[in-house]
């Protein structure tokens, strides 16, 4: 009997030790996910997979981690649910082959493991953009100015064909904010202010961005383009800030974008770093759980932004529960990733996260993965045949000509003529940068103009001036020899909350260094001058637009900006563009917008919807 006694006693001790070690035993011998069935994976039903996954093998597929922080080896021994490049994350070989080589590392050492393949995801925002050579296109408040679902649809079909080339399941976009405050870093990320503008294009986006069996994410949920610039609970940042607003308010202008991604087809969408008045939320259960997963019946995936989870109340495996509880199913853990394993297993283990909660979250994986063919097709056969082609920088010069805003044309100085000598001016005329943005190649994009191949101002001008016996002069010194200045302003690339911005001045915080320069340059000229503006936002310019003949908003336009600015400028196309945002006066107009119950046309510099033509 006392024999009996101990062999249970050493039995429950051995037990106990393994629970409380689970993690650690599980993650350095791998454990074959469906060493209980006899099918292969492509064969066992979504139910049959989950049932048959241990806790740990279930936290691990509710994790993301960088590429920078987890290696194929790693990711197979801990049977790793996702892995994500950020902004400027990128494999060594940056190219779409590359690219391609390394997410068959990724799937190759998971098949070894006979682990269930991961899901690996992009911000392909604009383009392929963290790809170098990709074709990057207008950022999204231009194509709010396009108002054209047929052209987003062509544009969300080549991003989706070029992420699927170099093997990429998942791609974070597009953002459907609605944009209350230009202060915010993130305008460009809009469509516009106007929920209008969000019902009109997201679903042509969301149908074109998963052409190729890519993963769409309407993001970032919800309310995000509603935060107050003056909040102090967040430090007077307008961006992961606090927006204060009714439900009604909420629902009438920041959820159209989201109905409209989830009926086209989106089946991801990302939770805000933001709150709704107070509450952050990455823990607001009564909008991620009961409303988008349960009135609105969402069956996708709903992941965390980068970390986002740390600004919640309390310890790391309290924040990790607060955030599943939520209803969020996926972690975006870049670094912290094996603690977020053991954060959920513990979790369910102390009872503080209900293991049907976890169910539900891997059910929701799993079922996107057998939808999106990860079982059948983990590997990608590179092709790069279709990448960044003629035919799609042909799609993205339309888009910028199609974006372009005239403001002004006294005179009637545009278009110009071919033959005509111009002096070109400013510091965004010979840059892909600036045409660029922020998310091109870097997370804050670049100033480089030599690391993004593309047409600049500089280059399409001298192209059509070459072909028509004109020069283009870009010394002020030889201003008598033009006949027309071209100057070319705006802001530098920036994102998130880096590009957050109190004046938008000329010579603000995100502005280009010499803008004010290159605008004294042009008035001494004595010349008729002709603005063009590269940003992401309405700038103030109530004072230097009366010396301006004509002014032309040509937002973020991308690789192709140059050529499709001269198309228009030099009159092969007209101007159809229209203001997706209202233009301010000055800085008491910011948050001022056609939402505003107050809204005078009368008062802005220029209205929501302004824009001419020929």
């Amino acid at each position: 009997m006392k024999r009996f006694i101990i062999v249970i006693l050493v039995v429950i001790f051995i037990v106990s030790g393994c629970q409380k070690d689970a993690v650690i035993r599980e993650t350095e011998i791998p454990v074959p996910t469906a060493a209980l069935v006899s099918k292969p994976l492509s064969e066992q039903s979504v139910e049959e997979i989950v049932n048959n996954m241990s806790l740990v093998k279930k936290a691990a597929q509710m994790v993301q981690a960088e590429r920078k922080s987890i290696s194929p080896a790693e990711a197979r021994s801990y049977g790793i649910g996702s892995v994500l490049s950020g902004g400027g994350s990128h494999p060594a070989n940056n190219t779409p082959e590359g690219w391609a080589q390394m997410y068959n590392e990724y799937q190759s050492a998971m098949l070894k493991g006979n682990q269930i393949p991961i899901l690996y995801g992009v911000d392909a925002v604009h383009g392929h953009n963290n790809v170098h050579g990709a074709v990057i296109f207008p950022h999204n408040i231009g194509l709010g100015a396009t108002r054209n679902p047929e052209l987003l649809f062509e544009i969300g079909k080549i991003v989706s064909s070029d992420v699927a080339a170099t093997g990429i399941d998942w791609n974070f976009a597009p953002a459907v904010s609605v944009v209350q405050d230009i202060r915010w870093g993130r305008t460009y990320e809009s469509f516009g202010e106007h929920p209008e503008l969000q019902e009109l294009l997201i679903s042509s986006y969301v149908k074109g961005l998963t052409q190729f069996n890519v993963i769409a994410t309407a993001k970032h949920f919800i309310g995000d383009g509603a935060t107050r610039w003056d909040d102090k609970a967040s430090g007077y940042k307008i961006d992961q800030g606090d927006a204060v607003i009714s439900e009604e308010e909420l629902k009438r202008i920041h959820l159209p974008g989201y109905l409209a991604a989830i009926n086209a087809g989106a089946d991801s969408i990302m939770v805000s770093f933001s709150s709704i008045n107070g509450l952050k939320m990455h823990m607001n259960k009564a909008l991620i759980t009961d409303f988008l997963k349960g009135e609105l019946k969402f069956e996708g995936i709903v992941v965390s932004d980068w970390e986002a989870l740390h600004q919640l109340p309390g310890n790391f495996e309290q924040q990790v529960a607060s955030c599943v509880n939520a209803g969020v199913d996926m972690l975006m853990e870049p670094n912290m990733w094996k603690q977020a394993i053991t954060a959920i297993v513990n979790g369910v283990n102390n009872g503080t996260i209900p293991i049907e909660r976890v169910n539900d979250a891997v059910t929701r994986i799993i079922r996107i993965k057998k939808k999106y063919k990860l079982f059948e097709e983990p590997l990608v056969e590179f092709d790069g045949s279709k990448f960044a082609s003629e035919e799609s920088k042909k799609v993205a010069r339309q888009a910028v000509r199609e974006s372009l805003v005239l403001l002004k044309n006294e005179g009637k100085v545009l278009p110009l003529k071919k033959n005509a000598n111009i002096l070109l001016l400013g510091p965004g005329i010979n840059n892909t940068g600036y045409q660029c943005g922020g998310w091109s190649l870097e997370w804050q994009g670049t100033s480089d103009p030599s690391r993004i191949p593309g047409t600049t101002i500089l280059q399409a001008f001298e192209e059509v001036a070459s072909a028509n016996g004109a020069k283009i002069i870009t010394d002020p010194k030889q201003a008598d020899k033009a006949d027309v200045a071209v100057l070319v302003i705006g802001e530098k690339p920036y994102a998130e909350g880096v590009g957050d911005n109190g004046t938008l001045t000329l010579d603000s915080n995100t502005a280009m260094e010499s803008n004010l320069d290159a605008v004294r340059a042009a008035a001494q000229t004595g010349l008729p001058v002709v603005t063009v503006m590269l940003a992401g936002r309405p700038m103030i310019i109530t004072d230097e637009i009366e010396n301006w003949d004509a002014f032309v908003m040509a937002w973020l336009p991308g690789s192709e900006g140059g050529a499709g600015i001269a198309d228009v400028l030099y009159g092969d196309y007209n101007f159809t563009g229209k203001l997706p945002v209202t233009w301010p006066k000055d800085s008491s107009q910011f948050g001022y917008n056609v939402n505003s119950i107050d809204y005078n046309e009368e008062a802005v510099l220029f209205p929501y919807g302004f824009g001419l033509s020929y």
